[in-house]
């Protein structure tokens, strides 16, 4: 072997080593510099940093602390009535200003999908986009306009199609129903591999070449 393979080789080696742990490394830095600063305005509002001898790591541990505290205690309340009723006036609220209401809609919907098993989604389906042979995730969200199904003379679905990985982001489109495909993927399996950009699935593998027609 010459000298430049042996480098070459080796140098690749070391590269397939330390590049993951040197991109992790980075991203955590960006998270915990994106956490810092949204904790700084927190610190100096609530003058923690002088409570803890101005140790800036401590006064943010304790911030956070207090944050997950308050976020546990939160959800807590939700899953009782007297909270129920208190966070869905305040959804409410919110569903009064246009864009704000689309915004918190749409990830509110994507967040309780990968938190809980229940969804206002109906289910999961594949559809080819964007050309055939390319199969594609869709959320079904109802039954499409009834003019949409006489153009297409069958019946049509809404899908969204998000994107990956952050599903909040998509389009709707709608596609006869004899163009879509029913998945076993439920819908917070869908998401969350979605989110990790296809790295979280399961080891069945999905039946693609006899779907099972959503028309069927």
């Amino acid at each position: 072997m010459s000298v430049s393979s042996f480098v070459k080789s080796n140098f690749l080696a070391g590269l397939v080593l330390v590049g993951p742990l040197v991109a992790t490394i980075a991203i955590v830095r960006i998270i915990l510099g994106w956490v810092g600063g949204f904790l700084d305005p927190l610190i100096r509002g609530t003058r923690l940093a002088a409570l803890t001898a101005n140790n800036v790591l401590l006064a943010q541990l304790l911030t956070l602390s207090v944050l997950v505290a308050l976020v546990t205690v939160l959800g807590y309340l939700a899953q009782r009535s007297i909270g129920q009723q208190l966070f869905g006036k305040t959804g409410q609220l919110v569903t009064f200003v246009p864009v704000v209401r689309t915004i918190y809609g749409s990830i509110r919907q994507m967040t309780t999908s990968v938190v809980n098993r229940q969804s206002d989604f109906e289910s999961v389906v594949y559809v080819e986009y964007p050309r055939e042979g390319v199969y594609q995730l869709g959320l079904k969200t109802g039954t499409s306009p009834a003019d949409v199904s006489e153009a297409a003379d069958e019946r049509a679905s809404n899908l969204f199609i998000p994107g990956s990985p952050n599903p909040t982001q998509g389009m709707l489109v709608m596609v006869p129903e004899s163009q879509t495909y029913e998945s076993d993927l439920s819908v917070r399996a869908a998401i969350r591999l979605l989110m990790t950009t296809g790295m979280a699935q399961s080891n069945d593998a999905i039946p693609l070449d006899d779907p099972r027609s959503a028309a069927e």
